[in-house]
């Protein structure tokens, strides 16, 4: 067997081998996207309005600004951006060491098993919000554009982005189409006209979405996801579903693929390994807050002043896309300053350990929200207000920041990550760390 495919040589990233900006990253990020996620986990459909649930004015109105002008679609693009740069340097390291065509078979092995991973999360650990099946949708189509240039995997993302937001006009214009007819049907029944058959749909269409989002319905999908494990499992399959298909056909191209090329794009770039200068990064920071969180201040606008509007909240996003892409880029600038510098040593250590276990953390994220907020633990799904929401939030992540590196000073890996990479390379790892008999001899006394 040639040296460079030996079993040894196609072994998983080793810890003398990770880049550090990238796992404090990642756990900075994996904390942001539970931030975003924990509505969807306590509130009955309050993610884009909170007037649904969980409250819209003082400290709830507050949370849900903050919240939308700095972490929505960001978290969940640099989530995404982290996992475009992953696959690039596992495929990358593998093909350096001669693996060949064996290289292939273990990265679409493992991105078989993280979407088989990704309908367990969803259908069985009741997360209608999972995105590990559409990264690993996703990820069958990164394999094709890996050795791209940098400039022009942003300028293919570019177009994706820009295909996701003629996506969206349609959306707006269909929503103002719905709010005319809407008003049309009013001032018929006010003449005692009878509808036409296009003003009978859009009556239909206008009536489901009132009673999708009126308080009984909200109260019902409460009392659903508070009762027993199978209950809520049998409940949640339709959503699951919808999510699998028309979510994945509709947001994964222009969402997630297109952060995944602007992440290898910034990464053969070096800018996501922390090599850049300090003024490199502020200068990337400051652009990208400048132009990002100014869209996003527009968007807010448009969906207040609208009062949370079918048409107001379709219109917000035409600019959607762009808006997140900068900010991302602030947050970037922002993160590598701080990985650059000296503060918040043990800050840094932390959330490194978070980001190397960054699935079995977001694994964990469900898990633990599963037992608060269904009828398998403490059944408070719609019983928090949005901000009470913070609490579970900031307490998850104080327990993740002290249980990840604790579990890395005796396991190399996570309990996900091992399982996932035994099935990737079909072989089972190691995953006690052994320690020299002098230190096990110290440790003893």
């Amino acid at each position: 067997m040639d040296i460079h495919t030996s079993p040894a040589s196609l072994a998983p990233l080793q810890e003398s081998e990770r880049i550090q900006s990238l796992d404090v990253m990642r756990g900075i990020v994996l904390f942001g996207i539970l931030l975003m996620n924990i509505n969807m986990f306590g509130l009955a459909g309050a993610y884009n309005d909170p007037t649904v649930a969980g409250g819209f004015t003082g400290w709830n109105l507050y949370t849900w600004i903050a919240t939308n002008m700095f972490f929505e679609g960001t978290m969940r693009g640099l989530f995404s951006l982290l996992f475009g740069v992953g696959m690039f340097i596992f495929l990358d390291r593998l093909t350096k060491r001669g693996a060949g065509i064996k290289a292939a078979d273990i990265f679409f092995r493992r991105l078989t098993w993280l979407l088989v991973f990704g309908l367990i999360h969803g259908y069985l650990l009741l997360w209608t919000g999972e995105i590990l099946y559409d990264y690993a949708l996703m990820g069958f189509l990164v394999y094709s554009f890996r050795n791209m240039a940098p400039k022009k995997l942003i300028l293919a993302a570019t177009v994706l982005v820009l295909a996701g937001s003629v996506w969206n006009y349609s959306d707006y214009i269909k929503s103002q189409k719905l709010a005319e007819d809407v008003a049309l049907i009013d001032s018929f029944k006010a003449e005692n006209k009878d509808l036409t058959k296009e003003l009978k749909e859009s009556q239909n269409a206008w009536e489901k979405m009132q009673e999708e989002r009126s308080p009984e319905a909200i109260g019902e999908f409460n009392s659903s996801m508070q009762k027993g494990y199978f209950d809520v499992v049998a409940f949640l399959a339709p959503i699951n579903s919808h999510y699998d298909q028309f979510m994945s056909y509709r947001y994964g191209l222009w969402d997630i693929l297109s952060m995944m090329l602007i992440g290898i794009a910034l990464f053969r770039w070096n800018i996501l390994s922390a090599e850049k200068s300090f003024g490199f990064y502020a200068g990337m920071a400051a652009i990208g807050y400048l132009i990002g969180l100014s869209i996003n201040y527009y968007e807010l606008r448009t969906v207040l002043d609208g009062q949370f509007s079918p048409v107001a909240i379709t219109k917000s996003n035409l600019t959607y896309g762009f808006g997140r892409i900068f900010t991302c880029m602030g947050h970037i600038g922002l993160i590598m300053i701080f990985c650059k510098s000296n503060i918040l040593i043990w800050l840094k250590t932390s959330l490194s350990a978070v980001g190397k276990m960054a699935l079995t953390n977001y694994i964990m994220h469900s898990l633990i929200c599963m037992v608060v907020f269904t009828g398998v633990g403490f059944g408070l799904f719609g019983k928090l207000q949005r901000y009470e929401l913070l609490y579970v939030v900031f307490s998850i992540w104080i327990f993740q920041l002290i249980l990840s590196p604790i579990w890395l000073r005796y396991f190399h890996y996570g309990p996900m990550e091992w399982l996932w990479r035994n099935l990737s390379y079909q072989k089972v790892h190691p995953i006690r760390k052994e320690f020299p008999v002098t230190l096990v001899a110290l440790q003893k006394e």
